[in-house]
């Protein structure tokens, strides 16, 4: 069984087929598509082969991906929150994505942190890094509220925009 965590307001639990209704409509909303890119993730049923073929092979592997952020208050799901061994960063990347509507409410901080611990204190990594647009502000200041520091850019194997590289040690 994977490790499940909880934040004062959150469940986070990994993300399985079952949230490809929230996958879809994450990945669709301008933000994630101006930020992270167009995933092409034109249905329910496309989302839950992401799930997947992306998702769940690492989670096997690793023990660790992506994980669904859930409100203890209401159930919603609300976006999604994790470590990735993504192609082109060197080591562990963190990575989160809100619906608007929870947006700026402190769910991306309370998740990060959360999983931040659990990268070094449960998964036994030595560092975590992550990478944001330049033109995302919001997730910058996330990333630095977090404690993580800019080491420079990078750019991913199949972009061409050049992303701000961010690193944290244990």
């Amino acid at each position: 069984m994977y490790k499940e965590f909880e934040t004062n307001r959150l469940f986070l639990r990994p993300t399985l087929e079952q949230d490809a209704e929230l996958i879809y409509q994450l990945m669709n909303t301008s933000k994630f598509i101006k930020y992270v890119g167009d995933r092409n993730i034109n249905s329910i049923e496309d989302a839950e082969k992401y799930i997947r073929t992306k998702m769940l092979p690492q989670l096997r592997s690793d023990g660790y991906s992506s994980y669904s952020l859930i409100t203890k208050t209401g159930g919603e799901k609300i976006g999604t929150c994790g470590l990735y061994n993504r192609a082109g960063i060197d080591g562990v990347d963190i990575g989160f994505g809100l619906l608007p509507q929870y947006e700026k409410l402190g769910y991306a901080y309370e998740s990060s942190h959360r999983l931040m611990k659990a990268a070094f204190e449960e998964f036994e990594i030595e560092e975590v890094k992550a990478i944001t647009s330049k033109a995302n502000i919001s997730s910058q200041r996330l990333l630095e509220k977090l404690g993580l520091k800019i080491e420079g850019t990078t750019k991913l194997p199949d972009g061409n925009e050049e992303l701000l590289l961010y690193k944290i040690e244990k």
